[in-house]
């Protein structure tokens, strides 16, 4: 493990296996130019996907690097296309630079909405370095081990009506249908939710991937991306002031390891 590359906006920390573990929104600054715009509510960042890192901690012993951002996705999704494109036609969705909590109300005060422009300018100082670290390091990857694995890891509160109906399934893996990612890894990562009883789980459900799956998953190129979204319920209090549940965290860990396992020792055909 070498020392982490930080940045004003992230921190990468490299790793010694082909695997590079993403985490888009574990980010909680917002800088006081659009706090100052956002109603008191929002200043709690409550969609963030809260204490992932520290859950994860255990990623960087098996040898994989580390991408984290430093600030909250009310400044700039980094799961989204940099053209604000819906992630999930004919459903609601948070934008690029989001307007709306996961509850469906609004983020800002009347009339503070972020202009075009300053989208634009957001993807630039926030969105576009978190990228070309990403895409950079998976280069790297691939041209060390001859292949690159991407993680992208989630989590979200398992009921938001606005944005799914019911309850989501605790552990939601994403490969776009199959297109991210190679197939034999795809069914690996299956037989690891399914040799398990205790956690409900899908593929390619609600949530395939987001930008970043469907973006760098590239198997034709020896990149291969995978999204896990897995639920609060799962290792956390879903309800403020969103504590981490050691307990639950328990249960789930091993889970998590096995699929990290599965991933760093996975070599293509």
């Amino acid at each position: 493990m070498t020392s982490p590359i930080t940045h004003p906006t992230f921190t990468l920390t490299r790793g010694s296996s082909p695997l590079l573990v993403s985490f888009p929104h574990v980010g909680t600054d917002i800088p006081d130019v659009i706090r100052s715009r956002l109603i008191p509510r929002a200043h709690a960042a409550e969609d963030t996907d809260w204490h992932l890192e520290a859950l994860y901690a255990f990623v960087r012993d098996m040898g994989a690097g580390t991408l984290v951002p430093r600030h909250a996705r009310y400044v700039v999704d980094l799961n989204r296309p940099p053209e604000s494109a819906p992630m999930y036609p004919g459903v609601n969705n948070t934008e690029l630079c989001p307007s709306r909590f996961f509850s469906g109300e609004p983020l800002y005060l009347p009339g503070q909405e972020p202009t075009e422009s300053e989208v634009a300018q957001r993807v630039t100082d926030y969105w576009r370095p978190y990228h070309d670290a990403l895409d950079g390091e998976l280069q790297r990857l691939r041209t060390l081990h001859g292949h690159a694995v991407l993680f992208d890891a989630h989590s979200i509160c398992s009921v938001l009506p606005w944005l799914f109906e019911g309850r989501l399934p605790d552990l939601n893996l994403g490969t776009v249908n199959g297109s991210s990612a190679s197939p034999a890894l795809r069914e690996q990562l299956s037989k690891v939710l399914q040799s398990q009883s205790e956690f409900t789980h899908v593929v390619d459900g609600r949530f395939k991937g987001g930008y970043i799956t469907r973006n760098y998953g590239r198997p034709a190129e020896q990149v291969h991306a995978i999204q896990l979204e897995m639920c609060w319920r799962c290792y956390m209090a879903e309800e403020p002031p969103y504590t981490l549940a050691p307990d639950r965290a328990a249960r789930v860990l091993p889970v998590l390891h096995a699929l990290v396992r599965t991933l760093t020792d996975w070599r293509p055909a």
